[in-house]
């Protein structure tokens, strides 16, 4: 299908020492080249863009005539980007390509595709030569609503997601919305779950949109105005947040809402086995059911949760996982602190806190209240 949006928006990361726009409108991927001049780059930068096979075929050759009319030197690297790619072996692949093209200091990385890419992409831009310029440019839900944006890059370790990685701001955000007309709808879906976080974390006003959508499953069931609408709150979301507190200190800590428990989802599930917003989704349901235990929020609430995110055509049931492999797992998550897990759990609506006081055996009461 096609899709029109009728703006395009700029939402500013403010932070306090290189701040950069995130730029969403349809057919921006176009102006890549010259949206990378306005940053201050020049002609003759070299440019290194990284991407997957999938995206590569639909978008790579607009991307790198854009770099190119631009006056940019730039060149191409297919990497393949699932979530069981996404290790330190596929980053030395990018290394190995920057070594190739004698990246500089002041080159640049441009990382097109979805998380994965993004995440890879940047991790090896803050590694080459201790840190070298990247822009994301999106082009799944997930990453346009939240990879992308924040500067967190990373790869996997066997031992749980992300545990390797560096906090490395972009220096532009590119969101095209047209590229999402060739999104599987699996991907369009995962991305959801993200948009129900934000929703869940602060903005009732989204969240009740999103309720009167009905269905969310797909492209069609959202529609290009909710489409714009999710795309620059959810954007302005994770700009506000990231601006606080851009190293995850403390208020940051919220956009990891069903993070926790998703994590555990994937790592002892097999990476590849769920997408992340799959993950994220189950993960945001067992967080609820612990609010729920506790006394956070009202089971009206946590089945408002429940059924958007059957809405979004996402599953919510807790897998068949060993529950002492479940603690393991949580005790490797990177917002462990002085060897106690902390969540962030919902009081309302628009409304999280942090806890540091969830039992194990709260956390496995609440899985196996949600398992199928």
């Amino acid at each position: 299908m096609t899709i029109a949006l009728p703006t395009c928006r700029t939402i500013e990361v403010a932070l306090s020492a290189n701040p950069y726009p995130v730029v969403i409108g349809a057919g921006v991927l176009a102006q890549l080249g010259e949206r990378i001049l306005a940053r201050g780059f020049k002609a003759g930068t070299k440019v290194l863009l990284v991407t997957n096979p999938v995206v590569d075929q639909h978008y790579g050759a607009a991307a790198l005539a854009s770099l190119e009319a631009a006056g940019l030197a730039a060149c191409r690297l297919v990497i393949e980007a699932g979530e069981e790619q996404k290790t330190p072996a596929t980053v030395a692949r990018i290394h190995d390509a920057a070594f190739a093209q004698r990246l500089e200091r002041g080159s640049l990385i441009v990382a097109l595709g979805g998380g994965v890419v993004g995440d890879m992409a940047g991790f090896a831009a803050a590694t080459w030569l201790r840190g070298i310029a990247v822009v994301q440019v999106p082009t799944t839900l997930l990453a346009m609503v939240d990879a992308a944006i924040g500067g967190k890059t990373g790869v996997n370790h066997p031992g749980g997601k992300n545990l390797i990685g560096a906090f490395h701001q972009p220096k532009l955000v590119l969101i095209d919305p047209t590229t999402l007309a060739t999104l599987p709808g699996r991907e369009f879906r995962a991305g959801m779950a993200e948009v129900i976080k934000y929703g869940v974390i602060g903005d009732a006003e989204l969240f009740a949109r999103l309720e009167a959508a009905g269905g969310i499953a797909d492209m069609a069931g959202v529609g290009p105005e909710l489409l714009q609408t999710l795309l620059e709150r959810s954007a302005a979301a994770k700009a506000k947040v990231v601006a606080a507190d851009e190293r995850e200190g403390g208020l940051r800590a919220i956009l990891n809402y069903g993070h926790t428990l998703g994590h555990v989802v994937e790592t002892l599930c097999g990476y590849g086995t769920w997408l992340h917003g799959e993950a994220v989704a189950i993960g945001m349901a067992a967080a609820g059911e612990i609010a729920v235990a506790m006394g956070l929020w009202s089971a009206a609430d946590q089945q408002r949760q429940l059924d958007l995110i059957e809405a979004a055509g996402l599953l919510w049931r807790w897998p068949r996982l060993e529950e002492s492999a479940v603690l393991d797992c949580l005790q490797g998550d990177k917002k462990v602190r002085d060897g106690t897990v902390r969540f962030v759990l919902p009081t309302a609506i628009g409304a999280v806190e942090i806890r540091g006081d969830v039992s194990g055996e709260q956390v496995l009461a609440a899985c196996r209240r949600l398992a199928g």
